[in-house]
């Protein structure tokens, strides 16, 4: 690593949303953090490595840039607590490569460190151990290693997949005849050659490795039985592996035991449930119709192509982790189509679709390979991209959770550009925007957030050029830039969704309302409160100054509340101060000086199932910028 790497490795992190290989780190001592990145940037697979920017920290206002340059005052002890903490604390010693040098006249620090060897890897703390002493980086994160990630950092075979795991008390009975002469049927229209089709179905299932010798007999796998198990033995070994497909009325999940959701339980071998998932998701599908010149007979085609649904199915059965307990769930709204499985992404979401496949499941990866199900070559997410583009619909939209270890792939129903899009984009005419900022807007809209690589389907441009597209539409006050970690990712603001929301200081401002912040609104509510936060300069709903149609003792409730008040009195206060207009559970939260998530769970969530609140944003209740307002039910304190 050159001292002239480092100037250029700052303005890169100043200049991209986030950056996968470079990190910055405050860096006064050398933290678990900057440990836990270097052994994540040892252990990622194909990452090449990482860097780490020491004396650096993210600015308290990122509008200029996200980072700052805070420098080191004793660079030689840095270095000398890296290169010890890296000979002594892992598993195997780690040479960093360190260069001091210079920015803005203080001193830095830049460390390179070395992807390890595959058969070093994993990397982890040995004081810990594994999984949980080792990490890898995922997009621009550090992450614990779960036994999947484990599985794709071994390279030597020390540990066998999961559905390479004998089943050493089901036996060659537990699985189904009709299985198995499926996989023959399928697999002779591919090949009526194939070496294995020749052989009785003990040899065949063998010859798949689905089938192994455990203490003198032949007994199924994890892969044998989920391929090729019978009902009965799949509900003994796997009682939750099947597929829901579950029908929401509406666009927002809301649980009413009233009224349950409409499922279908979808319980079978894997070659025999995907065929019956794909039929009944299909048979739901709204179908378009059209007319051709040549044929005046009305056409009918599915919304979403088979073709995406199919490809969104087997990756679920595919790369699902069978380690949970759970079924995968296919969820119909009205707007939309989500299928959620089992089990985080082993591949970065921002490098899904490049070529290349990370699977948890050889075995069974490799039999839909050879059956045609799939190509194991990563090509599955763009032939979802292609085809929703092609069909002129929203791109698909992914999300790998690993806290709650769950894929969602969304699928909306909403084409690009149709009257209603172009009428609302009308609002922004003064913008300037082109058809690709039009359609990152659009989808900001419809789905509540958007981000570098998201934008880079849109726009086909690289990072840094996607990047300036993002600021430039958050300086118009169309986006708003949020931080996860390193990670940075955008949001609608009011105005974007509420284009008709006019601005503080406009002309069509009424002369007896202005636009407030949550400080003035609490200054409002609480004189005597000095705000410790600086104001937002968010696009709010209109207020009146003077708060007309509050009771007038409700000012005096907020000032003398305690943490042991009624709940039903505390619900009180928050609809009257809804029915002034809506806020969000950080605003709430700030006002009644409350923990944001007691605040939903305790108030919000009972008043929204009573009808006394609803949501502004009922289409998406997990929107970053939701609120909530009252209705006209509601008791008055």
């Amino acid at each position: 690593m050159r001292v002239e790497e480092i100037v250029d490795l700052f303005d890169q992190l100043n200049t991209l949303d986030e950056h996968t290989r470079v990190d910055a780190k405050t860096a006064s001592e050398v933290s678990t953090s900057v440990m836990e990145t270097i052994c994540a940037y040892s252990n990622e697979p194909g990452l090449g490595g990482g860097y780490l920017l020491l004396g650096i920290k993210e600015c308290e206002d990122p509008t200029d840039h996200k980072y700052c340059v805070v420098g080191i005052d004793d660079p030689d002890k840095i270095q000398r607590d890296i290169a010890d903490g890296c000979a002594t604390r892992f598993n195997k010693v780690i040479r960093p490569e360190c260069v001091v040098g210079t920015l803005e006249g203080k001193t830095v620090i830049g460390v390179f460190i070395q992807e390890a060897q595959p058969g070093d890897k994993p990397i982890f703390f040995k004081k810990v151990g594994i999984p949980k002493g080792a990490f890898r980086r995922i997009g621009s994160t550090n992450q614990h290693c779960t036994d999947d990630d484990l599985a794709v950092l071994y390279q030597d075979g020390k540990i066998k997949s999961y559905d390479d795991t004998i089943l050493s008390n089901a036996t060659f009975d537990d699985l189904e005849y009709e299985a198995i002469a499926e996989y023959r049927r399928i697999r002779s229209k591919i090949d009526p050659d194939a070496e294995e089709l020749r052989l009785q179905d003990r040899g065949l299932l063998e010859s798949l490795n689905c089938l192994q010798q455990f203490e003198g007999k032949l007994r199924p796998n994890v892969a044998g039985m989920l391929l090729f198990g019978s009902r009965k033995a799949l509900r003994k070994y796997f009682p939750m592996m099947r597929i829901d497909y579950i029908r929401v009325p509406g666009r927002v999940w809301v649980e009413d035991p009233d009224h349950p959701f409409e499922t279908i339980e979808m319980r079978d071998s894997l070659f025999r449930m995907m065929p019956r998932g794909q039929t009944a998701i299909m048979d739901d599908i709204p179908r378009a119709f059209s007319f051709t010149s040549d044929n005046i007979q009305r056409q009918e085609a599915p919304r979403i192509p088979p073709r995406v649904i199919r490809e969104a199915l087997v990756n679920a059965v595919m790369h699902r982790s069978y380690r949970i307990n759970g079924p995968i769930q296919v969820i119909r709204f009205a707007n939309r189509l989500e299928i959620r499985n089992p089990g985080h992404s082993l591949k970065s979401i921002d490098r899904l679709g490049e070529p290349g496949s990370k699977t948890r499941n050889p075995i069974i990866a490799n039999i839909l390979h050879e059956t045609k199900y799939a190509e194991n070559k990563g090509s599955g997410i763009r032939v979802m991209q292609r085809l929703m583009e092609e069909a002129n619909l929203s791109p698909p939209s992914f999300d790998s959770d690993r806290e709650d270890d769950q894929f969602t792939a969304t699928f909306l129903m909403h084409h690009f550009l149709d009257k209603h899009d172009v009428a609302w984009l009308a609002h922004f005419s003064d913008a300037g925007l082109t058809d690709d900022e039009a359609r990152i807007l659009i989808h900001a809209r419809e789905l509540g957030s958007v981000n570098n690589s998201i934008c880079r389907y849109y726009t086909r441009l690289d990072t840094l050029a996607t990047s300036g597209i993002l600021r430039k539409l958050r300086d118009l006050g169309l986006l708003e830039q949020h931080s996860r970690g390193s990670a940075t990712y955008y949001t609608p603001t009011v105005r974007l969704l509420h284009p008709e929301t006019k601005k503080v200081g406009t002309s069509d401002e009424k002369p007896h309302e202005k636009q407030l912040t949550l400080s003035e609104i609490r200054n409002e509510l609480e004189p005597s409160a000095k705000p410790t936060y600086k104001p937002t300069t968010h696009y709010l709903p209109t207020l009146p100054t003077n708060l007309t149609g509050l009771p007038a003792n409700l000012q005096e409730i907020i000032e003398n509340l305690g943490q042991r008040n009624p709940p039903a009195l505390v619900q009180n206060i928050i609809t009257e101060l809804c029915r002034i207009r809506a806020f969000t559970a950080d605003e709430l939260a700030e006002i009644l000086d409350r923990n944001k998530s007691y605040v939903f769970r305790t108030y919000l969530a009972p008043l929204i199932r009573d009808g006394v609140l609803e949501y502004t944003i009922p289409d998406n209740i997990h929107h970053p910028n939701q609120a909530y307002k009252a209705t006209k039910r509601g008791g008055t304190i």
